[in-house]
């Protein structure tokens, strides 16, 4: 079976970033329901109501995905009680802290890599599987890019030579889609 992707929140930035809102993707990959960078939004009704509208409910979602600790990616963590939270080299789940691997599987066509740049301990998550249209394809959601326009210099990461790395990296798996973490999924150019 292949995971399933959504796009359920487009993120942006807008008025010189005093207005800021994470892209939320939530996958079925079988069992699992994962939920990735529950963070900044409007209102918790433009993360929950897509998933009302898929037949989910908070309480089916089993992981939670961040791409790195900045709240507008995890404001909206606590909306999902019972999932266990991925971070690049850690799972959470109630009292638990558990060590993790920043390469792993979470589910059979879900797994995040280390992608250093906007920040040391980012990932990103490579889905491979299908859209809500059934277009088949590995997907990445990822910080590296904030949407599809760059910025080229992202003025917060904490290193660019590692952020052109993470990037190519990325490139390199020939992704049919990119997920910006504060846009609308995109096609890579292949340069």
């Amino acid at each position: 079976m292949n995971a399933i992707w959504h796009q359920i929140v487009e993120g942006y930035v807008r008025d010189g970033g005093k207005r800021v809102a994470s892209s939320v993707v939530y996958v079925s990959d079988g069992n699992q329901h994962i939920v990735i960078d529950p963070g900044m939004v409007a209102n918790q009704a433009h993360i929950l109501e897509p998933l009302a509208a898929l037949g989910i409910s908070p309480n089916q979602i089993t992981d939670v995905l961040i791409s790195h600790h900045h709240p507008d990616h995890t404001m909206n963590i606590g909306l999902f009680g019972n999932a266990r939270v991925h971070s690049a080299t850690s799972i959470y789940f109630g009292e638990s802290w558990d060590d993790a691997l920043p390469n792993r599987e979470v589910s059979p066509g879900v797994r995040v890599i280390a992608t250093p740049g906007h920040q040391p301990e980012d990932i990103s998550v490579v889905i491979d599987g299908a859209d809500s249209e059934g277009t088949l394809g590995i997907v990445v959601y990822t910080h590296e890019w904030w949407m599809k326009s760059g910025p080229e210099v992202d003025p917060y990461a904490a290193d660019q030579n590692q952020l052109a790395e993470s990037r190519k990296l990325i490139k390199d798996l020939n992704p049919s889609m990119i997920i910006p973490a504060h846009g609308p999924a995109f096609e890579p150019t292949k340069n």
